[in-house]
């Protein structure tokens, strides 16, 4: 860790109040160039450990950067992941609101729900599937803090992997009952499909998602505990979205999940 206990504090109090405030910021390592990846999850400890303080009640964890799609539209090489509040959530088919986020992108995701704990290292996707009670359809709202969505992965750990919203629907259905890996996804905004893709594009398979970060948070001392939701990542590039926009995501056997952008 190369950045002190002060410096830590203030730049989570300068990332979370720039999300409530939805106003954008330069990424935090032009200032701080030194920092390393142990800083900047330092950083979102503390950007949660505000949340939390301040009345909100953690619903989950994230992966991000999971699909190829999106390493490659971010310009980085490695999944990273963090946190979701209850303040994060809007409900299947209601409206978000613009006024309230700062560039947000749209992306479809399987979720995982668990029934059993998961430690790393050493976890694999069947132990996943072991531990998994049921998977669901999700999508993220992402909106990164910085200006112009440009950051490097050290600053986008930093600002909880640009966690904004998300709406989860359709149907929970065990995972055993579903082909995963070719879970089929179309993603439409205003009556047009502007995307396809498929569970293989996370990383060849979701699950294998779920056990990276339990082998990421093993490497923390920490475990996913049973009944963690968990989002694994976009099978698709982020689409951007504007006030009056309506999107509708359809997966394959699990049903869909919509919203509208007031």
């Amino acid at each position: 860790m190369n950045l002190n206990a002060a410096t830590l504090d203030a730049l989570a109090v300068h990332l979370e109040t720039a999300e409530r405030q939805a106003r954008d910021v330069v990424k935090i390592t032009d200032e701080h160039p030194q920092m390393d990846w142990e800083d900047a999850y330092a950083i979102q400890d503390r950007i949660r450990a505000l949340k939390l303080a301040r009345g909100s009640r953690l619903t989950g964890l994230k992966m991000g950067l999971t699909s190829f799609a999106k390493m490659k539209q971010m310009g980085v090489e490695a999944p990273i992941w963090g946190f979701l509040v209850d303040d994060y959530v809007r409900p299947d088919g209601g409206a978000i609101e613009m006024g309230t986020l700062i560039h947000p992108k749209v992306e479809a995701e399987i979720a995982f729900v668990t029934k059993a704990p998961l430690r790393g290292p050493g976890c694999h996707i069947g132990d996943v599937l072991a531990a998994t009670d049921f998977v669901l359809p999700a999508v993220e709202v992402i909106d990164s803090r910085y200006r112009d969505f440009r950051f490097d992965l050290k600053s986008v750990i930093a600002d909880n992997c640009s966690s904004a919203r998300y709406v989860t629907g359709g149907v929970a259905r065990p995972a055993e009952e579903l082909d995963l890996r070719a879970l089929g996804i179309v993603i439409e905004k205003n009556g047009e499909v502007i995307a396809t893709g498929a569970g293989a594009a996370v990383l060849g398979h979701p699950a294998a998602s779920v056990a990276m970060l339990a082998n990421m948070l093993g490497e923390r001392g920490q475990e996913l505990p049973a009944g963690t939701f968990i989002m694994t990542g976009g099978a698709t590039e982020a689409y951007a979205v504007e006030r009056g926009d309506s999107v509708v995501v359809r997966y394959q056997g699990l049903g869909s999940v919509s919203m509208r952008f007031v």
